[in-house]
């Protein structure tokens, strides 16, 4: 065999090597960020919608909303709550009320839903999201996690972060953003 096909194979061998073992790859450096220099454990789910408020915008309108009935009462409050065209209702962003019992009291995009005790339902994937919602209202306020359907995606169901929040001992209200992360807290 010739000096210089030797050389060669040799070459190539080493390059081989390195590469198989990793000491060619690109090395951290002090300006890379730790997303550029690590894999995560688990992939994150990103949202099938942009979300069209932000959670500080959701939990003024529920506090907003718990003052007005605080205001004007529970029956007056309601019927403005049902109203899908009333002060509470801004497209995907609503105000529904819920008894501790899991009767629904206002809701203006499931009207139907009114009078119906929801306590048991769950979300597509097994939630039992009233329950959590109520759950999280009998301690004060806070946020859940579940699915739901989505008025201004086609009705088509979708991830939804709601906060609740009570009213007094009978009753609950709450409303909730599509297309976020479930906070590490819920």
């Amino acid at each position: 065999m010739k000096y210089s096909t030797l050389v060669i194979l040799l070459s190539f061998l080493i390059s081989v090597t390195l590469a198989a073992s990793g000491c060619t790859g690109v090395q951290p450096t002090d300006t890379m960020t730790p997303s550029e220099t690590t894999v995560p454990e688990t992939p994150t789910v990103q949202p099938t919608v942009t979300p069209s408020h932000s959670v500080d915008e959701m939990v003024a309108f529920v506090r907003d909303a718990v003052a007005f009935a605080n205001e004007q009462g529970k029956e007056a409050a309601l019927e403005v709550f049902s109203d899908p065209n009333g002060s509470f209702t801004r497209g995907d962003l609503y105000i529904y009320a819920y008894d501790f019992d899991g009767t629904t009291l206002a809701h203006p995009i499931n009207q139907e839903k009114i009078g119906v005790n929801r306590l048991n339902e769950t979300d597509v994937v097994g939630n039992l999201y009233i329950r959590d919602l109520r759950d999280v209202a009998e301690n004060g306020s806070g946020f859940v996690y579940f699915y739901y359907i989505d008025p201004a995606q086609n009705l088509t169901v979708q991830p939804k972060l709601g906060y609740v929040e009570r009213v007094d001992e009978t009753w609950w209200l709450g409303s909730g953003i599509y297309g976020v992360e479930a906070p590490a807290t819920a």
